[in-house]
């Protein structure tokens, strides 16, 4: 059996391979431009490299982007001992690459063989240990299944293993340990509901957790709220992940904050919509936006919210343009939002008939009149509904009081 440390080394060093500063430092741009495959998988190693390049084969429309990130997952299959992934990625490539990205049977019969090879030693080993009744030999026995599975693409079958050290955990680190390593396979087997679930139970042994750690468990929250389409949540849980940020996401927030500030630096689009977002320059956001588009349609976990939080956002800057106005020409509308006048309009209708708006459209002259309430009216129609509740209320009383005096009341029957 190895030592504890190099025990946990390779589950651990795939889940910080995913963050961290020095990644980081050296994340590329997401810009508008043709994503740089190369640079993109460099942020990332292991199994979640390999599903990450095999998910911008099959969403992207360009084809040497598609070959490309064929031929890298192919090369990076080969250093591990997952035969299943290796397969999949030559049936994609079917021959595209040349011989030297043809199927490798040799390699996969010799890959095969060790596993199984391994397999049975891992099983004496843990037999062993659990004749001796070691609690401590037990658990790092399971957690080399779990590694052992996940390194061969038995998801099911690893956060299983992890799952069970639960009983054989003695310390709070063995308890993160286990919710972290279930909390990797549960977001590559798409299982949010257990994400939630071992962040939860991280999080309640905080004496254990390092900075690091809950950086990371709050990316992994974010990454359920967004699953679950929680959008404002997730926002909330992205923003807290860095030191000393705030849980809400107004200007002072996101862009005045320091801390978030580095973030932002790595990626300028992003810092400049942003700035134009709250400063009104909304044609100039929505520009930005639609040159990051196709870049997040290839990121594993944005790809199905993309358009969902892109229509979220416009309504929300054509709620903000119109709130601090009585009226809004629609022509100036729509030539802030570089857009048609019937497009506009149609837009507004959409927000009024779901309630976001409070307002009318004159469609004749094209003008958007808002529909603001009369709070002093309103506060009278409040004083007189307390007013009327309360007299029922005194009324009532009075009526039983009086019931009670005269005796008019149903007393319970005696039990003999």
């Amino acid at each position: 059996m190895e030592p504890e440390d190099e025990q946990s080394n390779s589950m651990m060093e795939e889940i910080c391979s995913n963050g961290g500063e020095e990644s980081a430092r050296t994340r590329p741009i997401i810009s508008g431009e043709q994503l740089d495959v190369e640079a993109y998988a460099s942020l990332y190693q292991g199994r979640t490299k390999i599903t990450r390049l095999m998910f911008i084969a099959d969403h992207c429309d360009i084809a040497s982007m598609q070959l490309e990130a064929l031929r890298m997952a192919y090369d990076e299959i080969k250093k591990g001992e997952n035969t299943q992934l290796f397969r999949e990625v030559v049936k994609k490539i079917d021959g595209r690459l040349g011989p030297n990205y043809a199927m490798d049977e040799a390699w996969c019969d010799s890959v095969d063989r060790r596993a199984e090879q391994r397999k049975e030693k891992l099983e004496n080993e843990l037999n062993a240990y659990r004749t001796n009744l070691i609690k401590e030999s037990i658990r790092m026995g399971y957690n080399d299944f779990g590694d052992f599975y996940y390194a061969h693409g038995a998801l099911g079958d690893a956060f299983k293993s992890y799952v069970r050290t639960r009983d054989y955990c003695t310390t709070s680190k063995h308890i993160i340990h286990m919710c972290m390593s279930a909390i990797l396979v549960s977001i590559e087997m798409g299982q949010f509901t257990h994400v939630t679930s071992y962040v939860s139970k991280a999080e309640q042994t905080p004496e254990a957790l390092e900075p690091v750690t809950i950086a990371k468990l709050r990316c992994a929250a974010g990454l359920a709220h967004l699953e679950a389409r929680k959008y404002k949540l997730a926002a909330r849980k992205f923003l807290e992940v860095g030191p000393d940020l705030g849980n809400s996401y107004n200007e002072s927030k996101v862009i005045d904050n320091v801390n978030f500030r580095n973030f932002l630096e790595l990626v300028p689009e992003v810092r400049e919509l942003i700035n134009d977002f709250y400063s009104s320059r909304y044609a100039s956001c929505l520009d930005y936006l639609g040159n990051l588009k196709a870049n997040l349609l290839l990121d594993i976990h944005l790809h199905d919210h993309v358009e969902t939080l892109y229509d979220q956002i416009r309504n929300k800057a054509l709620i903000q343009y119109t709130h601090p106005f009585v009226s809004v020409d629609l022509h100036m509308m729509a030539n802030a939002f570089k857009t048609s006048v019937a497009g506009i309009e149609k837009e507004l209708e959409a927000l009024i008939t779901d309630n976001q708006i409070q307002a009318r459209i004159d469609s004749h002259n094209k003008i958007l009149y808002a529909r603001h309430a009369d709070q002093r009216n309103a506060t009278f129609q409040r004083v007189l509904q307390t007013g009327s509740e309360f007299d029922q209320d005194v009324r009532a009383m009075l009526l039983r009081a009086n019931l009670l005096k005269h005796e008019y009341n149903v007393r319970a029957a005696r039990k003999l």
